[in-house]
């Protein structure tokens, strides 16, 4: 199996995922404490990036508080994040948009200049919503059915639970363009947006930067894609038939996160 030393540069930066990688659910996949010591030992800087729209700043900050490694909010990005620089690429001066999602997409795009509207927003906004009904998606579709520029968080179909695979994102974004015929503009990964705002807080160029991920589809064509190296771990969506029908392949494959350093083999 190879590690991170194997890796023709030095890695200076490491861009992990989070459901699947670190932990899944409420339940980590590793002794993180010593995987974060390690990287601190060996002055390799990271960040947190997710697709997920769930999640506050936060509320991710507290859970690996509570995993016993303690984080700032620099060192995260969510596709949310991503989605309201994209939005404000778009309206520079923020303005009233109608939001289908959970609180922390609403209280992420508040930070940009976006605030909920449903009588004269200026576009509708997406992402995963776990109270998601069919008034829901009616009133979303027709709104978009309108001709409002239609955007969302990221489109994976599933994330990993201690249940299993449930629900993801995607599955209301399935739902939202079948009913609509329109595709959405997206922000999430497997697009560059996470990554290009990862390297720019790490301050490393694409060859020192790892992407870690469990989702080939995401996670590595995204890392690919932004010509970080790349690593999938096998304790998420991902199974080693997957990895051998994928090409380009990651650089890495490895059981847990925690196989990155021979070090460190628990």
């Amino acid at each position: 199996m190879l590690k991170i030393d194997t890796l023709p540069e030095k890695i200076r930066g490491i861009i992990f995922d989070l459901d699947g990688v670190l932990w899944r659910g409420q339940t980590a996949t590793c002794d993180l404490p010593t995987l974060f010591d390690h990287l601190s030992k060996k002055s390799i800087k990271f960040i947190l990036a997710t697709n997920s729209g769930v999640e506050t700043i936060t509320s991710i900050i507290q859970r690996m508080h509570n995993f016993g490694v303690k984080i700032e909010d620099v060192q995260i990005l969510n596709s949310p994040i991503a989605l309201g620089h994209l939005l404000l690429d778009h309206y520079p001066d923020g303005g009233p948009v109608y939001i289908m999602g959970e609180q922390g997409l609403v209280d992420t795009l508040r930070k940009f200049g976006f605030y909920f509207d449903e009588e004269n927003p200026i576009a509708v906004v997406a992402g995963l919503n776990r109270n998601f009904t069919y008034e829901l998606l009616k009133k979303t579709s027709l709104l978009i059915r309108r001709g409002l520029p239609f955007y969302f968080t990221n489109h994976d179909p599933t994330y990993p639970s201690n249940e299993g695979q449930v629900p993801g994102a995607g599955t209301m974004l399935a739902a939202l363009e079948t009913a609509t015929g329109v595709k959405a503009i997206l922000a999430g990964k497997p697009l560059p947006f996470i990554f290009e705002y990862a390297m720019e807080r790490l301050d490393t160029s694409p060859g020192e930067t790892l992407v870690i991920g469990d989702r080939l589809d995401t996670d590595i064509a995204g890392g690919q894609n932004a010509g970080c190296r790349t690593a999938v771990v096998l304790t998420g969506v991902s199974t080693l038939d997957l990895i051998d029908t994928w090409e380009p392949k990651p650089d890495l494959v490895l059981p847990n996160v925690i196989n990155l350093f021979d070090e460190i083999n628990a």
